[in-house]
């Protein structure tokens, strides 16, 4: 709720929320992930006013959580190796999608509305240039790279889970949109993807952050309670 741009052609708004029900899924499980995701956001809905897409909030997004939860915590590798080679085309297709999303539907002058239709709204011209999201994409393929090559080889599998959960999320708002409130869905697509993308960009630091600071402690207490 801190951070929203309205979208008055849907009725609905853009948010970074995906961030944290991504996060929640990935460190405490698919039924947290699932309460996070669906109810957290459908409250979300509830306060700001977005009334119509409250019950559509708490199916999708519960859905969203649940699904990236229980991907997450399979392992269909075994050998390291395979993860690394796996993760590494991984991010060479994040790195796609942050570069096409963002050349063909954020770049060049762009209008934001901020606010909201109860409280009034004022509008925001911003321009990127294409060679911000050529940036953005090179930055997002060489951090996944590092990490599969250094550290975690299997944060490819982690950031599919996302993906896969975040792909129910922009199919679920399409259907809800377009057969339930009968506004003109499509035009949302293109901002749920970036909503994905964004909280793609931003769950995984946070939760390899929060990992490494209660790691020890975890491992202390399993130490502690075998």
């Amino acid at each position: 709720m801190v951070f929203t741009v309205y979208v008055p052609a849907t009725k609905g708004y853009f948010n970074i929320g995906e961030t944290m029900v991504y996060a929640s899924a990935l460190l405490l499980g698919p039924f947290i992930g699932a309460l996070s995701g669906g109810v957290g956001s459908m409250l979300a809905d509830i306060f700001l006013g977005f009334y119509p897409y409250a019950p559509g909030t708490l199916v999708i997004k519960g859905i969203e959580g649940f699904l990236v939860g229980f991907l997450a915590k399979l392992q269909p590798f075994k050998d390291v190796r395979r993860w690394r080679i796996f993760t590494f085309f991984i991010g060479i297709g994040i790195g796609t999608i942050v570069w096409i999303v963002g050349i063909s539907v954020y770049s060049g002058s762009t209008e934001i509305t901020i606010g909201f239709p109860q409280m009034g709204t004022s509008t925001i011209v911003l321009t990127l240039p294409e060679a911000f999201w050529i940036g953005l994409a090179l930055l997002a393929f060489i951090s996944m790279s590092l990490l599969g090559l250094k550290l975690d080889p299997t944060i490819g599998w982690t950031v599919l889970s996302v993906l896969l959960g975040g792909l129910e999320m922009v199919l679920g708002y399409f259907l809800y949109e377009q057969l339930i409130l009968g506004y003109y869905a499509l035009a949302e697509v293109p901002i749920n993807i970036g909503q994905v993308t964004i909280g793609l960009l931003l769950s995984i630091p946070l939760v390899k952050t929060v990992k490494r600071i209660l790691g020890p402690k975890d491992e202390l207490r399993r130490k502690k309670n075998p």
